[in-house]
């Protein structure tokens, strides 16, 4: 999931083998890390895949021997388990990583190793996949396909990864029937539409890999529920550039979920109250109004998705922050940006279309054009996140070079904001 334009270098004069070599050395220090949930049937995350890449053009994995040794030098520098929040991690792996034993530096209790169906199984390479499941690792047989059976690491694999689209009805019938009385488990990859997990789910598949928990069938002119109106009234409020504490606090008062994670927060040792609060008013008086918009906005969506995947709440608490630390970088306004992350995932969360949620949001023309998806300037942090998710490469480019983005300080910030929500996950489970 993940890549941007490298530094160019300019046309005004030729680089001298010196400056080759530090435009050579500032694209390898330039690492990229995307994550994709891996859900259940009940659309709980079991586990992330993780990519991480060494630069623009590469494959997942870096691709070649030095791009191995810097994946696998990334996950002991920041740690598998902050980019997961202690869930597992499923890792591509090289033929060189496993080879040359490279993946050994992973947390074997935490790793899933993913290898290829399509790499020559050699003896070398079954012998040294038996030996890492000695160790407590686990293998996932990745972009399975029947006609490469017999293959040599099936029975080894704890997880079988298949595109559903490459297996017809026999082969599916012969994989059912090859794992019958084992522990494997079959994973469907690339799933990003309800129908597909349906299909995949009635192939016999348990676990699922893709954004379809994202993409929600949506009826068209829908209305927003008479009983979420009423959130929409908060939020029309919390986006005044004054906020009116008469208006907004009988609103939260009638919200008991809100009104105890705004008494918590005060309570807390981040503000060392040391009088008791009387009222809501003054509560949020003590939070301030940013901290109260954050407290608000986040158990607003946390209601609206209730009845739906909690990942969607995470990937919209990482879009969030994304694009309010990406916000500093290109003269945005980071509270605006803030939201705009937030909000953008309220069709997943209502299940309705945001053409007819974004006329009834309290925020600037342009904001809600860019939740509607026009390619404005506003929109340029979110676009690239978007894009940084499906890892479509050629698109966030295309993005950062239009809008003038720096790619490094970007693809910084995900990582930052994947590992802040992973760490708010931990602290809350």
């Amino acid at each position: 999931m993940s890549h941007p334009a490298t530094i160019a270098a300019p046309e005004k004069s030729p680089q001298t083998s010196s400056q080759q070599e530090e435009a050579k050395v500032a694209a390898m220090e330039m690492r990229y890390v995307a994550r994709q949930p891996i859900l259940d049937k009940n659309h709980r995350v079991q586990g992330y895949q993780l990519n991480f890449q060494l630069g623009p053009h590469e494959p997942s994995g870096g691709g070649g021997v030095q791009g191995s040794r810097t994946v696998l030098d990334d996950t002991v520098i920041f740690g598998i388990d902050r980019f997961t929040g202690g869930l597992p991690a499923f890792v591509p792996c090289t033929a060189e990583a496993l080879k040359e034993d490279w993946v050994s530096v992973l947390p074997p209790a935490m790793t899933v190793l993913e290898i290829p169906a399509s790499f020559e199984p050699t003896p070398q390479l079954v012998d040294q996949c038996r030996q890492l499941k000695k160790t407590g690792f686990k293998l996932a047989l990745a972009g399975f396909s029947w006609d490469r059976m017999p293959h040599p690491l099936f029975d080894l694999a704890d997880y079988i990864k298949a595109n559903l689209e490459q297996l017809d009805l026999e082969a599916r019938q012969h994989l059912l029937h090859s794992i019958k009385g084992r522990s494997t488990v079959l994973m469907a990859e690339n799933v990003e539409a309800k129908e597909g997990f349906r299909q995949a789910l009635g192939a016999g598949f348990s676990l699922f890999q893709g954004y379809y928990f994202c993409h929600p069938e949506l009826i068209q002119n829908a209305k927003i529920p008479a009983n979420r109106v009423f959130h929409m009234d908060i939020l029309r409020l919390l986006n005044h550039e004054t906020m009116d504490l008469k208006k907004i606090s009988p609103l939260v008062q009638r919200d008991a979920g809100m009104t105890y994670r705004v008494l918590r927060l005060v309570n807390s040792p981040l503000y060392a109250m040391r009088h008791e609060v009387t009222s809501i008013e003054a509560a949020i008086m003590v939070l301030g109004e940013n901290a109260f918009r954050r407290v608000a906005t986040l158990a607003i969506l946390s209601e609206l998705n209730a009845d739906h995947p909690p990942e969607i709440l995470h990937m919209a608490l990482v879009r969030a922050r994304f694009c309010e630390l990406g916000a500093r970088t290109c003269d945005l306004d980071p509270n605006e940006q803030y939201l705009l992350g937030m909000l953008s995932l309220l069709p997943a969360m209502m299940q309705c279309p945001m053409e007819a949620l974004a006329p009834e949001l309290p925020l600037r023309v342009e904001i809600r054009q860019a939740l509607l998806g026009l390619d404005n300037r506003e929109r340029s942090l979110l676009g690239w996140i978007e894009c940084h998710e499906r890892d479509d490469h050629s698109a966030w480019n295309a993005i950062a070079e239009t809008h003038g983005l720096n790619q490094q300080k970007l693809v910084q910030y995900y990582i930052d904001s994947v590992v802040w929500d992973a760490a708010g996950r931990r602290a809350k489970y």
